[in-house]
């Protein structure tokens, strides 16, 4: 296969618009043209893991954290970075990187701690803000169906569970053409009312050209009238960290031991006990002290994270139990996820697990 015809699947696994601004995902080195004859999965594309991919014959690489992040000004194989792009680029080898793209999934990489601990009725612990706009257009009542349901097939339209949602009002809407009009009801120079029903559908940002061509492509008029809005409301189904519920509630080193065996941690650090029973648990892959203060708002007896510094110990303030359990420990099964998720859209391509351990910290 082509490197160009893989690449949709991983945005399907991974939408790069839902990454954070900050971030560097999706295709970091390689040509879309170029041949693919294996995917290699990781955690992190370091220069052992590039060597492992040439001796099992794939030549994309697909990772979770991006090994460029930020820009290179000279690629001489003095860094970590710049050996692993020289080797990678030396050997053809194609990089592809899904890092927050797959945090904020509802089915990513906190999904993938809350199912490795059993939690049920989960939830988005931070959803994304600014992800949601509005389109308001106006047609006659001949069209509006017609329209309506080329913007649900664009993608307008979903909330939550639901789908093919919008609002419809009728009103009346009035013109007058000029010179250069060819207007679909009425003559040039006529005043014009005409009843009209007024469509309102709300979709992602990312969409966007997507919804308008299917607007101007599905609309009877020359002109057509169509505001698009940015809205404040949250986005409940993407966004960083989850919260759900043990089914069975426990005291805090029983806790403990039980995520130290799930995630195959080899230690924990963590906050004071508080003597209460654990329930409610709160979880961010990665680094999550930003959220802190989200997971004791919503009432989280835990708070599982990782890169937690000395002061921020402090912020649970006797209110829940905070427990940094490394980071690579609270993202290490994302590469088994996404080992899974391609062999079921590719079963008959090599699709190999990465068997390096990339974590760069180590216990005494």
């Amino acid at each position: 296969m082509k490197l160009q015809s893989i690449l949709p699947i991983l945005e399907e696994l991974a939408p790069l618009a839902y990454a954070e601004d900050f971030d560097n995902v999706g295709l970091l080195l390689g040509n879309f043209e170029q041949e693919i004859s294996g995917i290699l999965v990781c955690l992190d594309a370091l220069e052992n893991v590039v060597d492992e991919a040439i001796e099992k014959k794939c030549n994309l690489i697909v990772c979770f954290h991006p090994i460029v992040f930020s820009g290179l000004k000279k690629i001489t194989g003095k860094t970590y970075v710049e050996r692993v792009v020289l080797k990678a680029i030396k050997n053809d080898i194609a990089i592809y990187a899904v890092h927050t793209a797959l945090d904020n999934h509802q089915n990513g990489v906190n999904k993938i701690i809350c199912n490795r601990l059993g939690l049920v009725n989960t939830k988005i612990l931070v959803p994304k803000e600014k992800f949601i706009q509005k389109l308001v257009t106006y047609t006659i009542t001949e069209n509006h169906q017609k329209l309506r349901n080329a913007l649900f097939e664009a993608g307008a339209g979903n909330i939550g569970n639901y789908e093919d949602c919008s609002f419809n009002s009728k009103g009346i809407g009035t013109y007058m053409g000029n010179e250069n009009s060819n207007p679909e009801i009425g003559e040039r120079f006529e005043f014009v009312e005409n009843e009209e029903i007024k469509i309102e559908v709300t979709f992602e940002k990312h969409l966007e050209a997507k919804i308008l061509k299917a607007l101007f492509k599905n609309h009877v008029y020359e002109e057509v009238a169509y505001e698009i809005y940015e809205l404040q409301n949250q986005h409940q189904n993407i966004g960083l960290g989850m919260i759900g519920e043990l089914e069975i509630e426990m005291n805090e080193s029983h806790f403990l031991q039980f995520v130290k065996e799930k995630m195959q941690c080899e230690s924990i650090r963590h906050s004071t006990f508080l003597n209460k029973k654990i329930k409610k648990v709160a979880v961010l892959g990665g680094s999550g002290s930003f959220a802190i203060g989200q997971a004791k708002r919503l009432g989280a007896n835990a708070f599982l994270t990782a890169d937690l510094k000395y002061h921020q110990f402090y912020e649970a303030e006797n209110q829940l139990l905070l427990a940094d359990i490394g980071h690579y420990e609270s993202e290490r099964y994302t590469k088994n996820y996404i080992v899974d998720f391609l062999i079921k859209k590719f079963p008959n391509f090599a699709i190999i697990l990465s068997e390096q351990n990339t974590n760069p910290v180590k216990y005494f």
